[in-house]
């Protein structure tokens, strides 16, 4: 399984070292965009293998010789391996090898983490020095996947040096890495036992599972993708022991391990391990045999069943896809629709169809739809409810997936919705997460961050009590029997209301963390607070329509929790704990976190502003009457309090652009504060002219014929504009 390479040489036909044959031919390194990476513009799905750790050799090397390494190489890549993991950082010469047959190496940075090493200090900062050096050794090589700035420091150890001392330690070895590598990826390898770690600084999430079970990885991958977001999950080690299993059981659960790792949207997984050789603590492991190969590298029937499983990891071959039926509703979105048309008609799916309702555009919509392989439908501007629901009558799939027009999807969006549907029959609908692509400058990223955008709301860590319009999908049947969107949401909150609505008729919605849109965000003051009037008045909408759902100050009582940047997260005056169980023992840890109290709640809603406001002009008018004096201290808790949420809203934002703390500590805040006031105006105009309308009609008015009225009040405000 080895082949014999060719020697390079130069203009002059003396032979060349391989490094410097590499160096002529670079190869674009991988990044990060949004749940996956990207190489040289193009999807990269990481499957790989682990390799080592090996016996030292006489020399005290700690990788084989060049010559079994070339031969190993060759055969993971003939065995459709693309990725390598190291658990040391090994020569460059191996990574100019890996190079040479096209594998990326994921480099581990091996120390003592299985000591209290933040006991001595000269310990943790001889540790960075290590680390330091490594990665300064491979900086800037083609091959390099990732560092891995650890692996699976214990419980034991984290509880004794307590989480937020080793997350910390963890952060100053990732700051040393990016240090000496700008441009390299950077992660962590974690385990469930210490899950409760929060390190949202990596590039990407990393667990090592070992599940023997479909049904339990499945739900633990779940699970995962739930921590890691909006970053990519790689499997850094799943694997069985075929001594103890034998290797027909070892190969049939490595084949359904991968399915169920890409099927549920991880970016890679790396099977531990290619070969049965391992060296661990100073001696020979003899009693494990994880590997695809025997000590003396013959391949065992693992090794053909991740041959398929990496030749086909979507799964594509051999199943019955549903056809899907795309719909793109668009009303002047010129300066972007051209983009999503484009986007969605290339995406890779073996049975879709795209249909473009212009809803009464009046500038080049369906002249820009028109050059595209679309159903292009025109009808007279009826908003944006009607029109998603002319898509869905006119539509031919199965399923009916909605887009916005200025979003546009991942290549893979429709694999993974369908696949959802595939493996959940009571699905009656499924959405993703939709990201903000980069690039569209500051205002948008604070748009981003701030509250009020299109998130999605999670029941548990796959079933759904709201997936946004921009992104959401629904069985064509079943949405036409559940009577499709409410005319009556002309701008939003359409989304909101149908997904109560199938939830009222017993029926589930699902999530899949990989069907992945980016949608832009707004990129003008005014755009946002056009966009957050609008939602203001859908939420009057629903709260009228949907009174039970909403609490006694008009607020969303969601029964999930709500997922994405900007979120309001209360303040909580007690700590998050973690569950360790019995002597620390228990296999699967988690992080609890208590609910923020009803002060730390209502600093989150828009009245808060009026009460800030109202204490602002009792204290100004304390300076003529002191009586009033007690005002100043109550203004001045009120402000810490603000002050305090915006500082914690901070630590969780992401403005790239905004590279000091007093920066973004000030856009976060600026839109917390415009979004709560613009919501809250918008709620109130909702309400009074829903009010206003009602006056005029007679007193048995139900709720349905409130929401009537405000639409058409709605109406008449878009007429006169």
């Amino acid at each position: 399984m080895s082949e014999t390479l060719t020697p390079a040489t130069s203009a002059n036909g003396q032979p060349v070292s391989l490094r410097d044959a590499l160096g002529s031919r670079p190869s674009p390194r991988p990044v990060v965009h949004g749940k996956f990476f990207s190489r040289d513009g193009g999807s990269l799905l990481i499957c790989g293998v682990t390799y080592g750790t090996f016996s030292p050799q006489p020399d005290g090397a700690e990788y084989p010789s060049p010559a079994t390494v070339r031969a190993d190489f060759a055969a993971m890549a003939a065995s459709g391996v693309n990725s390598v993991r190291t658990y040391t950082a090994p020569p460059r010469w191996l990574l100019d090898e890996a190079h040479a047959h096209g594998l990326l190496v994921m480099v581990g940075l091996p120390w003592e983490q299985h000591i209290t090493f933040l006991d001595d200090r000269r310990r943790a900062a001889d540790i960075r020095r290590r680390l330091r050096s490594a990665v300064r050794s491979l900086a800037g090589h083609p091959a390099l996947l990732s560092f891995a700035i650890g692996n699976e420091v214990p419980a034991s150890v984290v509880r004794w040096h307590g989480r937020k001392a080793v997350e910390r330690f963890l952060r100053s070895l990732y700051e040393v890495a990016k240090a000496e590598d700008p441009a390299a990826l950077v992660t962590y390898v974690n385990f469930p036992t210490t899950e409760y770690l929060e390190l949202p600084f990596l590039d990407f999430s990393c667990f090592n599972v070992y599940l023997e079970s479909p049904e339990a990885l499945d739900s633990y991958i779940a699970r995962l993708q739930t921590l890691a977001g909006d970053k990519p999950l790689v499997l850094a080690e799943v694997g069985l022991d075929s001594r103890r299993h034998g290797e027909a059981k070892q190969a049939s659960t490595l084949s359904w391990q991968i399915g169920k790792a890409f099927a549920a949207g991880c970016a890679g997984t790396f099977v531990f391990a290619w070969t049965d050789q391992w060296h661990r603590g100073g001696f020979d492991v003899g009693d494990w045999d994880f590997g695809l190969t025997t000590r003396d590298r013959r391949p065992k029937p693992a090794l053909a069943a991740v041959r398929r499983a990496f030749q086909d990891p979507l799964a594509v071959r051999g199943r019955r896809w549903p056809r899907i039926s795309v719909v793109i509703c668009t009303y002047n979105g010129s300066r972007t629709l051209a983009e999503t048309v484009d986007r969605v008609c290339r995406l890779d799916y073996p049975d879709f169809e795209v249909i473009v309702v212009n809803d009464g555009s009046t500038d080049q919509s369906a002249e820009i739809a028109a050059r595209f392989d679309v159903r292009l439908i025109s009808v007279a501007n009826g908003g944006l409810s009607r029109a998603r629901n002319t898509g869905a009558e006119t539509a031919t799939g199965e399923i009916v997936a909605f887009i916005d027009d200025d979003a546009y999807p991942d290549e893979h969006w429709l694999h993974y919705l369908a696949v959802a549907y595939l493996e959940h029959p009571n699905y009656a609908g499924v959405g993703g997460p939709n990201l903000p692509p980069s690039g569209d400058g500051r205002i948008a990223q604070a748009v981003a961050n701030a509250p009020g955008g299109p998130l999605h709301v999670l029941i548990t860590d796959r079933d759904a009590e709201h997936v946004p319009g921009c992104n959401s999908s629904y069985r064509r049947d079943r949405f036409l029997a559940a009577g499709g969107f409410d005319p009556a949401f002309r701008v939003a909150g359409d989304d909101v209301d149908f997904c109560w609505r199938l939830l009222d008729r017993g029926w589930s919605i699902g999530f899949h963390p990989a069907a992945v849109v980016w949608h832009h965000r707004r990129n003008s003051v005014s755009a946002y607070w056009k966009q957050q009037r609008g939602y203001g008045k859908a939420e009057a909408l629903l709260e009228r329509k949907h009174p039970h759902r909403y609490n006694l100050l008009g607020h969303v009582a969601w029964r999930g929790s709500v997922y994405g940047p900007g979120i309001w997260r209360a303040l909580a005056w007690k700590p998050p704990c973690v569950y360790h169980g019995a002597w620390n023992a228990a296999p699967f840890q988690r992080l609890y976190r208590p609910a923020g109290g009803v002060l730390g709640q209502y600093v989150l809603a828009p009245e808060w502003c009026f009460v800030l406001a109202f204490l602002a002009l009792v204290s100004v008018l304390a300076t003529d009457w002191p009586r009033l004096w007690v005002s100043w201290p109550l203004l001045a808790l009120a402000l810490l309090l603000s002050a305090a949420h915006v500082l914690a809203g901070t630590a969780r934002s992401r403005f790239p652009e905004a590279r000091s703390l007093a920066g973004k500590a000030f856009l976060y805040g600026l839109t917390q504060t415009a979004a709560a006031q613009v919501i809250g105006a918008g709620n109130a105009t909702g309400t009074a002219q829903a009010v206003a309308a009602a006056t005029a009609l007679p007193p048995t008015l139900t709720a349905r014929a409130i929401t009537q009225a405000a639409v058409v009040m709605q109406q008449k405000e878009e007429r006169a504009r």
